[in-house]
C-alpha cells in the first residue's frame, strides 16, 4: 500500500505520540502501564498471555501467538494469526475500515451475521506481518487474556482490550475527542 501526502498528513495531526502525558491521563500504579506511553506509530510486540475470543456457545479463538499493537491513547488492540481462528465461525463483509499507519481492514462477522472483528487486507510496508490477521471487539464477543475477560473500549469504533494493567482514559472515553 502506497504512503500518499493525504496519509502523511493524517499521520501528522496527532498531537500525543507517547513521549508526554496530557494532564488528564491516570498515573499507573506499580505493574500498570499508561495508554499515554504508547507510541504513534503504532509498536507491535507479543502478547504473552493465551488469549480466547467466543460467544455464549461458540469458540472462535484459541491462541498462544498473538500479538498487540499498542498505540497513543488506544486500549491495547489484539491480533490472532489466521490459523488459530475458526475459519467456519467467522466470515469476512463488505465493510472496509481504514487506519492511517496500518492500511485497509474488512469487517468480520460471526454465525449471526453481526460484524464481530476486522481483518487487515492490505497494509502499509511497516504493517505488513499483520496482514490476514484478525482481531475482535470485545463489546460484541467475549475475549480473554488469560483467564481474564477484558473490557470494551468505549466507542463502537474501538477494539481495544482493556485488561486491568493498563489505565487511560482511553481514546473514546468522555473528554477524550479530537485527540
Amino acid at each position: 500500500m502506497e504512503l500518499t501526502k493525504a496519509v502523511v498528513a493524517q499521520r501528522d495531526k496527532w498531537e500525543y505520540r507517547g513521549q508526554k502525558r496530557p494532564r488528564f491521563a491516570v498515573e499507573p500504579g506499580p505493574e500498570q502501564e499508561s495508554v499515554w506511553d504508547y507510541p504513534r506509530p503504532p509498536r507491535i510486540e507479543e502478547e504473552g498471555r493465551e488469549v480466547l475470543v467466543r460467544t455464549d456457545d461458540i469458540l472462535i479463538v484459541l491462541s498462544k501467538k498473538a500479538i498487540r499493537i499498542l498505540e497513543t491513547a488506544g486500549a491495547p488492540t489484539i491480533y490472532v494469526p489466521p490459523e488459530d481462528v475458526e475459519l467456519p465461525q467467522v466470515g469476512l463483509n463488505r465493510n472496509e475500515y481504514f487506519c492511517e499507519w496500518k492500511g485497509i481492514a474488512q469487517g468480520v462477522v460471526g454465525c449471526n451475521g453481526n460484524e464481530i472483528g476486522w481483518q487487515y487486507v492490505d497494509t502499509f510496508g511497516e504493517y505488513e506481518s499483520i496482514k490476514g490477521w484478525y482481531s475482535f471487539y470485545p463489546g460484541r464477543v467475549y475475549c480473554y487474556l488469560g483467564k481474564e475477560m477484558v473490557r470494551a473500549q468505549a466507542g463502537g469504533y474501538y477494539g481495544g482490550w482493556i485488561s486491568p494493567e493498563v489505565v487511560g482514559p482511553f481514546k473514546g472515553d468522555p473528554g477524550t475527542e479530537g485527540l
